[in-house]
């Protein structure tokens, strides 16, 4: 069984047949009108990792999709909601932080790996997300463009197996607020797709080789530290 990593968005449908359909013309870029009204302050805001869900998948074999998660991240979001475009998107991946749940017993079914857990060997192996050469994956946007009302592709440079590569995320707002109840400052939530093939990171190649990417978060404004009552 085969398969990678992740993190961070761009998903292409294909869709075949004895005909093929017509082209559908281009959506007209959202007017002024249509674009939503973003409420939420500027500024610097932090993933709340509570409420945040890291997958990756690929295709198993013809059969099946094959799906995963990371379990260690962080991404910090520096938004300019006036100039959207001017906002910036980083995010961190701890490539060991894999989560497959495999049921079975890897070490008895998989003996001559030389990895305890197939968890372990997806984050280590050079095969697939190299952890134990390269400890981070990474992804830092080199440019924000608004597609719709809610929406935006967003594309950085993201470092994978010690290889950098421009990928394009997907990102469609989910909700926001001004002032969130408990934290009082500014909030508001993504679901973001995007995908990349592991070819282009240096690995052979597979019939595994398309990774698609979700992420679904909500991020939390940072505020100045209150001053310690006197």
């Amino acid at each position: 069984m085969n398969s990678n990593f992740l993190v961070a968005a761009a998903a292409v449908i294909a869709l075949s047949g004895c005909g093929k359909p017509a082209e559908k013309a281009a959506a007209p870029p959202a007017t002024a009108a249509e674009t939503v009204n973003l409420t939420i302050p500027a500024g610097v805001y932090k993933l709340d990792p509570n409420h945040a869900y890291l997958q990756w998948s690929v295709p198993h074999m013809g059969l099946s999709t094959y799906r995963a998660k990371f379990t260690r991240y962080d991404a910090t979001v520096t938004l300019d909601p006036a100039n959207l475009e001017a906002s910036k998107v980083s995010v961190t991946i701890d490539p060991l932080s894999i989560r497959t749940d495999y049921p079975a017993d890897y070490k008895a079914t998989h003996a001559k790996s030389g990895y305890a857990t197939w968890d372990e060997e997806l984050g280590k192996s050079d095969r697939f997300a190299a952890g134990a050469k390269f400890p981070t994956i990474t992804f830092n946007s080199t440019k924000v463009e608004r597609t719709g009302p809610s929406t935006a592709k967003v594309t950085g440079d993201l470092t994978f197996a010690g290889v950098t590569k421009p990928v394009t995320l997907d990102v469609t707002l989910v909700g926001q607020t001004a002032t969130h109840p408990f934290t009082k400052g500014g909030a508001f939530g993504v679901h973001a797709e995007g995908g990349f093939k592991r070819t282009d990171f240096g690995q052979a190649e597979s019939p595994m080789n398309d990774i698609s990417i979700s992420f679904d978060a909500e991020f939390q404004q940072e505020l100045p530290a209150t001053p310690a009552a006197g």
